[in-house]
């Protein structure tokens, strides 16, 4: 395969007549998470079912028609928007891949696409060792001769069962030690960062948080003056990233986490849990929205519904509405009542909203006074008396922590 070449994708959900332009949103997500993974989509497939089929996900009709776009364009992966069942997987690589076969379509769901997303972001030992605990503890119960996401092809007789099958319950032994391996290292990391931790009491502590994608590292650099990442892809950042920035002569650390999304995989969230921790001890949460997207308030559920999940849900929350100039080119035969729009958000539990562009810099100043009043009020809860009059917004400074 050249270097520029990619592998090519057909792209499959289940539907709902109702509603659909929620599922074309839904695929519009899952393509540009094959676009990040490297796989670029050549066909969609749309099953409007209530329930998926329990033998296949999609049905037997559907079965042969995605089989036939697979012979068709000579399509390489297939790639479904919900997880998959060990027992769906094994009928559909029997189904779509013939006998004899000794390279087969690969068969990805939502979860192990992210899963592997996340494992060639992730740059940090820690990330890397979260990430690779939870896609083993995915794979583990999936293994199968032609689901060969072991980076190696396993079983290369042509055959169903023998000398293949044994070297799957191989497989299965090896991940099951190293799943061992890796959560004695994540207890050790553990460990390490909660005493870094420990060191952080008495300084206020905001965290970035927001779906994936909503422009995080784009505000992280422009608060702090910091060159994280920031790229127009999914997941973009893995590694939580912390600076210690000054407001005046008010400390505080600003760290920006990984993006959420929906249908995150459970088992990245239970071994991201210390990552997480940037979240669920902060004092402050910028909640950081892609207010240009059609299905931005979906993106809002999610990540409130995620922050819950993680015991989060009590932290103060500044609603930071980006992206607002991409708004405005979309509505300029219609000027945007921003106020309205800023009170509908407040009646709907968000105390504090604000609308800015990370990108061109818009309202960029009001949010830092916003924040710096804010942190204000948390760092004196700290230092009730120090310097109680004498704070002042001015220009910031940052150092990495």
């Amino acid at each position: 395969m050249k270097k520029e070449d990619k592998h090519t994708a057909v792209l499959v959900a289940l539907g709902d007549t109702r509603q659909p332009e929620i599922t074309t949103e839904h695929l519009d997500e899952l393509e540009f998470l094959a676009e990040t993974a490297g796989i670029r989509t050549v066909e969609r497939l749309v099953q409007n079912l209530k329930l998926p089929d329990s033998r296949t996900f999609i049905g037997k009709g559907k079965v042969e028609e995605l089989k036939a776009c697979i012979i068709a364009q000579k399509i390489d992966t297939v790639i479904f928007d919900d997880d998959l069942s060990p027992s769906q997987l094994r009928n559909l690589e029997k189904d779509l891949n013939p006998k004899d076969s000794e390279h087969g379509v690969k068969i990805y769901d939502r979860s192990l696409l992210i899963l592997d997303i996340f494992l060639k972001r992730a740059q940090t030992a820690q990330a890397r060792t979260q990430v690779e605990l939870a896609r083993n503890q995915y794979l583990l119960p999936r293994l199968t001769r032609l689901w060969t996401h072991l980076e190696r092809q396993r079983g290369g007789t042509g055959t169903r069962g023998g000398a293949g099958e044994r070297e799957i319950e191989t497989d299965r032994r090896n991940i099951r030690y190293r799943i061992t391996l890796l959560k004695e290292e994540l207890e050790k990391i553990d460990r390490q960062r909660k005493t870094q931790r420990k060191s952080r009491n008495n300084i206020v502590r905001v965290a970035l948080v927001g779906y994936t994608n909503a422009g995080k590292s784009t505000l992280m650099n422009k608060l702090s003056g910091s060159g994280v990442l920031a790229e127009n892809k999914l997941f973009a950042t893995v590694d939580a990233t912390v600076r210690k920035v000054t407001f005046g002569n008010i400390p505080f650390l600003l760290s920006d986490t990984v993006g959420f999304i929906r249908k995150l995989p459970h088992h990245l969230i239970e071994s991201f849990k210390s990552t997480l921790d940037e979240v669920r001890e902060a004092d402050i949460l910028l909640h950081v929205v892609d207010v240009a997207h059609p299905f931005h308030h979906n993106h809002i559920e999610v990540v409130s519904n995620t922050l819950t999940e993680i015991g989060a849900s009590e932290i103060p929350v500044v609603l930071v509405l980006n992206k607002v100039d991409a708004l405005k080119a979309q509505n300029q035969e219609e000027p945007l009542n921003l106020e309205s729009m800023k009170g509908y958000y407040n009646e709907h539990g968000f105390a504090q909203v604000i609308f800015v562009s990370a990108e061109t810099g818009e309202n960029m100043l009001e949010l830092k006074k916003l924040l710096f009043d804010e942190v204000k009020k948390k760092h004196l809860v700290i230092f009730p008396n120090y310097l109680k009059d004498g704070y002042e917004f001015a220009p910031f400074r940052t150092e990495e922590v």
